[in-house]
């Protein structure tokens, strides 16, 4: 039975694999792309249809990481002709392999901290893909009350708050996912308040990764990294207060003050005050006889509640190591605010309509997806997706400005964001 599951699992790997190396390994075409770029719609000179059809499969290829049918290589070069070039991205965007390989891949790496792009798909990934597939505002993945599930059609496992059988079903069953997933609401499901969810941050997939252990830092270093394509260490500023620095956080390690002023002040002063918008939400799993968590689920502490380790609704993991510096700030409650509003991080570009602070995990969500950051860095993942490379050129780099205004003005739909910049790297 072991043999079997391995070579099932070895079968499956397998398959993933040459899908990835089918995107990486696409021949070079030799047509001449006669582009031209207004805005950011990325209009096609008339070419030979030979020379099209050549675009049409790259075009194709590029979105959806398989070969088109005949017929609809036909279609998409027509489109190219008739000078429809997002008319013809969209047609490509058709192909269930999009859902189910282009999708997923993009989206799995956020959803763990290896950055594993061959996890299992989950509550988080099959968000992302749904929200693509339905036009939904992009923005809303990092605060609405939503979550993608399978069909009730389908047959497959309830979803779990404490396991992911659902989505591997989904997976192991190779379901189409561009007619598989339905929307739902997280708070249906997860047992959170409405106004306590904030879309894929407050999935399941996110709590085990992110709100394992530690003090759910985590999710705030991994939301910048997967949503604002920025670490840490980028956003170093020791100009910032040190006011809401927990005590956890040593003032003199090693006994060297030097050290916290010049290195932990840096990152600390901003991410603490985030940070304390997760300070109601927990994964719970047996640490003992589940260690990794596969069978844990998200927790939160509901008005009312009392934690014991805090005296409040504040998690324990809020006041750990509370002797390392005890004069360092106590959390006592959910109340974010985002220092780097002011000083050098102002270049992540907040939206100024927007206070700066709130409660809770969802006005958190907000304040990040309406930066102009948050819209660059969409645009800057699919750019690596379709066209397999990063910006390279100033050429490239205006197109990144041009399809970031682009996906601002037509609602944070992230298809259009692939159907321009397959347009653009389709002649490579």
């Amino acid at each position: 039975m072991k043999r079997q599951l391995c070579t099932v699992k070895s079968q499956r790997f397998s398959n993933k694999f040459n899908v990835l190396r089918t995107q990486l390994t696409l021949n070079k075409t030799r047509a001449f792309l006669h582009k031209l770029t207004l805005g950011s719609i990325i209009v096609f000179a008339p070419l030979s249809h030979a020379g099209t059809l050549e675009q049409a499969k790259q075009l194709h290829d590029r979105i959806a990481g398989v070969p088109a049918s005949e017929q609809t290589l036909n279609d998409i070069a027509q489109l190219l002709d008739d000078s429809k070039p997002i008319e013809a991205a969209y047609l490509a965007m058709e192909t269930p392999a999009f859902y189910s390989t282009t999708l997923k891949l993009f989206a799995t790496p956020w959803t763990n901290i290896d950055q594993d792009s061959f996890a299992p798909l989950n509550d988080y990934s099959a968000t992302v893909i749904g929200a693509v597939r339905d036009d939904v505002d992009f923005r809303q993945v990092l605060q609405a009350d939503m979550v993608y599930v399978g069909k009730n059609s389908l047959n497959l496992p309830a979803y779990s708050t404490s396991n992911n059988q659902h989505y591997q079903s989904l997976e192991d069953q190779f379901i189409d996912l561009k007619d598989g997933l339905e929307r739902t609401s997280q708070s249906s499901l997860n047992g959170l308040p409405s106004d306590a969810t904030a879309g894929v941050l407050t999935s399941r997939a996110a709590a085990k990764a992110f709100f394992y252990l530690g003090t759910n830092r985590a999710m705030v270093r991994f939301t910048l990294m997967n949503h604002l394509c920025t670490d840490l260490e980028p956003l170093k500023d020791n100009t910032r207060s040190p006011d809401r620095i927990r005590q956890d956080v040593s003032r003199s390690p090693g006994g060297d003050s030097r050290l916290f002023i010049n290195n932990c002040l840096g990152c600390h002063s901003g991410m603490d005050p985030l940070a304390q918008a997760f300070a109601f939400y927990q994964y719970d799993f047996n640490l003992e006889a589940d260690p990794v968590g596969d069978n844990g689920a998200i927790a939160y502490n509901q008005s009312g509640q009392v934690d014991p380790d805090t005296g409040t609704r504040v998690q324990g993991k809020y006041h750990i190591n509370s002797t390392s510096f005890p004069y360092g700030y106590v959390t006592e409650d959910d109340e974010w605010h985002n220092y780097w509003r002011e000083g050098v991080n102002q270049k992540l570009g907040w939206d100024e309509t927007l206070e700066g602070k709130g409660f809770g995990a969802k006005s958190l969500g907000e304040e990040f997806a309406n930066s102009q950051a948050f819209a660059q860095c969409q645009v800057k993942k699919v750019f690596k997706t379709v066209c397999l490379r990063d910006a390279e050129s100033s050429e490239d780099i205006n197109q990144i400005a041009a399809t970031t205004e682009s996906f601002q003005q037509n609602s944070y739909q992230l298809k259009r964001v692939f159907a321009e910049v397959g347009n653009y790297c389709m002649g490579e």
